[in-house]
């Protein structure tokens, strides 16, 4: 059943505490001296922890997750937050997808048939009240600006390749490098074999 169990008995101070995480640095650990270092401790506030890990900005180690820190984007932060609520109260979004907008005795009403009666009237009271709260802090309309979209370079130019005509023929050698070819000619008295050869290194390096 995706309904937390995690509520709220006072949310006079749940907008404060949001705005406060999105200034702070993320703790190692959001723990109860963190909470007091941002200035709630209150103990009504300590429920507050609880509220956060159901809805996925801590895990069970009380440690900030992904959602916590895309969170800090003040650009997101409400549809992290929307995000964050419709995960956590699944359940109640299955059974109306507009879940967000439902009155306060409504969403009582659905939790205590999603609960089968598992909670007492003054829990689901405290729960509702938690729900309707925090979805009037959140956006629900806006889509999340898409995150880790891989970045696609350019394609460079193909290189342009100078056609060089059959008369016009590069010289053998790459940028400031030049080459000595050393050739050891053959012994021979025949002149014809000298002209071939040299007709040949005119034709392929000069």
């Amino acid at each position: 059943m995706a309904i937390p169990k995690a509520y709220l008995t006072s949310t006079k101070n749940l907008a404060a505490l949001l705005d406060a995480i999105k200034t702070a640095q993320a703790p190692d650990t959001f723990n109860l001296r963190f909470l007091e270092g941002l200035g709630f401790p209150s103990s009504n506030d300590r429920l507050f922890v609880g509220v956060l890990q159901s809805l996925g900005f801590l895990n069970s180690d009380k440690k900030p997750t992904d959602r916590y820190f895309q969170f800090l984007d003040q650009t997101q932060s409400d549809i992290v937050l929307a995000e964050g609520i419709r995960d956590a109260y699944d359940d109640l979004f299955k059974v109306n997808t507009s879940a967000n907008k439902l009155s306060k005795p409504d969403v009582i009403n659905k939790f205590k048939t999603l609960s089968q009666g598992q909670y007492s009237e003054s829990v689901l009271d405290k729960m509702g009240l938690t729900f309707c709260e925090l979805v009037k802090l959140a956006d629900f309309d806006a889509k999340p600006a898409p995150r880790d979209s891989p970045v696609i370079a350019d394609e460079e130019p193909e290189p342009e390749v100078e056609k060089i005509s059959d008369n016009r023929r590069p010289k053998l050698g790459l940028g400031g490098l030049h080459y000595n070819i050393q050739i050891i000619m053959p012994e021979s008295r025949d002149p014809k074999v000298y002209d071939a050869l040299f007709r040949s290194l005119k034709e392929h390096l000069l």
